[in-house]
């Protein structure tokens, strides 16, 4: 097993950060594949598409995968937390705006931070990290401000779904670092959480709608690069780096999707990119700094 880190390295740092570039591409892919999936019945069917994929991955590379080492249990609960975590995002798009969910949302490395204050000894909340929270928060909310009075009057609805969609992630952090699921591989994990999820949402889409829309060669493709590239390889990536670095710290990074997102909707649909963005980017990396800055060891009295 490898060495656990008490901070985020440069490979951790490129890694989580990569990671943010992915999920806030991924926000501009789901609203292209929207129009040919229905978005409940997209998330099941992607997660469907990328289980054979970790699978043959982690059978090839001798990765570790076993039901019967006392995970089964812990896994079938993360995957049920992996499909309310994505059937709350996507249902909070049809009360509010795509701001507003990505604010609500994203705010969950802040629940992430204060559960591992109680849960992990080794992660408490100290001064840099409630500061530099609150200064990627602040950032990431100047960022999206632009887009949020133009919500309907019902958009608490979406917004206390994003809120809730933003803990079950959180849950899923902390459950898989704080019970067995943590001696598990990370291959391993995932397909829990596609298994469940594959089946899971697949059966509820139905609720939601029709599950076809207008499905275009160029839909088929982007749906394919998000299984491959999101889904398989990003969150493998992701579930690897939870078994290393500090929870509270890697989940800060999320707080960077959001800007990102801002930056793909500006690239792919001429969405407006203004200084009050770049300031906002410049607040969300200070806050990540600072929350993963080492903290210094105390040193010994003088006698």
């Amino acid at each position: 097993m490898t060495e656990r880190k008490d901070h985020i390295d440069l490979l951790g740092g490129g890694l989580l950060i990569g990671f943010s570039v992915v999920l806030g591409l991924n926000q501009a892919l789901v609203k292209i594949v929207n129009d040919g999936f229905a978005p409940v019945f997209q998330s099941g069917l992607r997660s469907a598409c990328a289980f054979p994929l970790v699978l043959a991955f982690a059978v090839v590379m001798r990765r570790r995968l076993s039901v019967t080492d006392g995970t089964l249990g812990l896994g079938l609960l993360n995957g049920l937390l992996f499909s309310g975590e994505f059937c709350l995002l996507f249902l909070a798009l049809d009360y509010t705006t795509v701001a507003r969910v990505s604010l609500f949302f994203y705010v969950m490395p802040v629940w992430v931070a204060i559960g591992a204050h109680f849960l992990l000894p080794g992660e408490p909340l100290d001064r840099n990290k409630v500061i530099g929270l609150s200064l990627a928060v602040l950032g990431v909310a100047v960022a999206l401000a632009g887009d949020l009075g133009s919500a309907a009057e019902d958009a608490w609805v979406g917004d206390l779904l994003a809120l809730a969609g933003g803990m079950f992630w959180a849950a899923i952090a902390l459950l898989t670092r704080t019970t067995k699921l943590s001696e598990c591989s990370a291959e391993m994990n995932l397909l829990y959480q596609l298994a469940v999820s594959a089946v899971l949402l697949t059966l509820i889409a139905p609720l939601f709608g029709p599950l076809i829309r207008e499905v275009t060669p160029t839909i088929v493709a982007v749906f394919a690069a998000q299984v491959v590239f999101v889904v398989a390889i990003g969150f493998l990536i992701w579930f690897w780096i939870l078994s290393i670095y500090p929870v509270s710290n890697m989940a800060s990074f999320g707080l960077l999707s959001p800007v990102f997102g801002v930056f793909f909707g500006w690239v792919m649909f001429d969405d407006p990119l203004t200084t009050t963005f770049l300031a906002a980017v410049a607040m969300a990396f200070s806050g990540v700094v600072l929350v993963n800055k080492p903290r210094q060891a105390s040193k010994p009295s003088q006698t």
